[in-house]
């Protein structure tokens, strides 16, 4: 079989949506291998805010691509193609089916269709912006980005410190906006047959009361001596990649002393909510989707029946 006819499946979907129980049922009934596709579970020791698949799941159903950083470093879009691509050549030399599970859509993206050429980071640059924003908000560093990259501007939220960072940093540093760099760059094509899975609750509300449960559970199981340990380290802090994702920040903060557990718990829902809103708008861009109800009692059945269709396709 040519390389352009072997399937590459893309199980995306929203947090809370039930992916990784998706991922493990189609382990235990095909032959098929799970690269995960989520920008926190590349951390080691960050296992709960980022709802890592644990000891019992991973012997089920191995997952490739998790815990394979320190949070003190950064990983980014582009490293994260690279090693995909090669765990994808892996799994095919072995036979197999390769899975990529996750909600991280920029890696979904930038696998499938390749990267704008953009600036590597500049430290100095961003401890500018990080320096800027201590001083006036992210909220502000948002309206000033509207106003020179109005496009970029509208897709992020005004707390999306990460991403307003890099927005602004690679305006500074080409003098171009990300949007119109974006939209320059050559596709690079993505040289397997792609099937693109979207799972999600068709009610928003369902959606919700998930995020809301499972951070609850979350609290329960250890999240905020889970984030204690981490600051003990002394050498992480919320400018890095690792400490801004969503649920960490919050949990930081609380540490600090700047809200109550109580608000602790409300703050660590909204941002969860907003971050899922966020991933939604970047599915329904996929315009070739398959799109299934999480909340479908058939689900598995459904998911089962669709990969009997793709093996039966190589």
């Amino acid at each position: 079989m040519t390389a352009q006819r072997l399937p590459v499946v893309l199980l995306m979907g929203p947090t809370a949506s039930g992916k990784t129980a998706a991922a493990i049922e189609l382990v235990e009934h095909f032959p098929v291998e799970v690269v995960s596709v989520d920008s926190a579970q590349v951390y080691r020791g960050m296992d709960i805010g980022t709802a890592k698949p644990g000891p019992e799941e991973l012997a089920r159903a191995p997952h490739r691509l998790i815990d394979i950083l320190d949070p003190a470093e950064r990983y980014s879009a582009a490293r994260f193609r690279e090693d995909a691509l090669a765990e994808i050549a892996a799994i095919h030399r072995a036979g197999r089916v390769p899975l990529l599970a996750g909600g991280t859509m920029l890696y979904f993206r930038a696998l499938s269709r390749g990267l704008a050429d953009l600036p590597d980071a500049d430290p100095v640059v961003r401890a500018e912006i990080e320096e800027e924003a201590r001083h006036h908000g992210w909220a502000v560093l948002h309206q000033r980005l509207a106003g020179l990259d109005p496009q970029t501007a509208a897709r992020l939220h005004p707390n999306d410190a990460q991403r307003i960072q890099r927005a602004l940093e690679v305006y500074r540093l080409t003098g171009q906006s990300l949007s119109a760099l974006t939209a320059a760059a050559r596709t690079e094509p993505f040289p397997f047959r792609l099937v693109t899975w979207a799972v999600a609750p068709a009610e928003r509300r369902v959606l919700h009361e998930r995020i809301g449960r499972r951070f609850a559970a979350m609290l329960r199981d250890g999240f905020i001596d889970e984030v204690a340990a981490l600051r003990r380290r002394g050498d992480l802090h919320t400018g890095l990649p690792s400490m801004r994702a969503v649920g960490y920040r919050q949990v930081w903060e609380y540490l600090e002393g700047r809200f109550d557990r109580e608000d602790l718990e409300q703050r660590g829902v909204a941002a969860t909510r907003q971050f899922a809103k966020r991933q939604l708008t970047w599915l329904r861009r996929e315009r070739d989707a398959q799109w299934f109800d999480a909340a479908d009692g058939r689900l598995l059945r459904q998911l089962r029946d669709a990969m009997g269709r793709v093996l039966d396709s190589r």
